[in-house]
């Protein structure tokens, strides 16, 4: 057990010591009030809060893990091969996006070689839900029975005339947690772009899922 002296009253210390704890052994909120020397109210409230800041995730079972903003993070790294595979494959600038409140973050990004390219560096922030990766982190992907089917959601001028997107999900413990997609120029992207590019999109979505460590 973690002496309460040890943690510190400020909220900041608390949530810190509470990821202390679930990094080294997932458990639920009673084991975690005992452990942490802190009552259960208190340290319900905080991992609760916590999951809905993506700091942690509970399971059906009740217990608390470390959350999938520690997973978006780390993406940013492990996506890289996977996306420099699918621009040099369909010829299109590739990019990871992940949700960031009520917008998306370019999180990873490799431009395509055309000198006409839709170029969106790193650390790029756009509202939700406008463009492919926007319908698929904002949650309109749920309820399009289309693309839930078809693995891929394909946009066309609709953030940003004359430029086309698709995207799919990545997914952890089932939630999706980023969007593969490759955007360019709509002309060049052409129709059919689900026909086309889907494939390619959703197989690079699958590589960086498997590219994740395990809990």
């Amino acid at each position: 057990m973690v002496a309460r002296s040890e943690i510190g009253v400020g909220v900041l210390a608390r949530a810190v010591a509470i990821l202390d704890v679930v990094e080294a052994s997932p458990m639920g909120a009673s084991d975690l009030a005992r452990e942490l020397d802190l009552s259960l109210s208190t340290t319900y409230r905080l991992a609760t809060d916590m999951v809905k800041h993506g700091l942690l995730r509970k399971d059906q079972e009740g217990r608390f893990y470390l959350g999938q903003r520690f997973v978006t993070t780390a993406l940013s790294d492990l996506a890289i091969p996977a996306l420099r595979e699918l621009a040099e494959m369909t010829g299109e600038s590739a990019q990871l996006w992940v949700r960031r409140g009520e917008s998306r973050l370019c999180a990873a990004s490799v431009d395509s070689q055309h000198e006409l390219r839709v170029a969106l560096p790193v650390g790029t922030l756009v509202p939700l839900p406008q463009g492919s990766s926007g319908h698929v982190l904002s949650g309109d992907w749920e309820t399009d029975p289309e693309a839930v089917k078809s693995g891929w959601w394909v946009s066309v001028s609709e953030r940003t005339p004359g430029s086309a997107s698709i995207s799919a999900p990545v997914r952890r413990h089932g939630e999706i947690v980023a969007a593969v997609c490759v955007s360019g120029p709509e002309g060049r992207m052409g129709e059919d772009l689900g026909a086309r590019m889907g494939h390619a999109v959703v197989a690079a979505a699958r590589q960086i899922e498997k590219s994740v460590p395990g809990d």
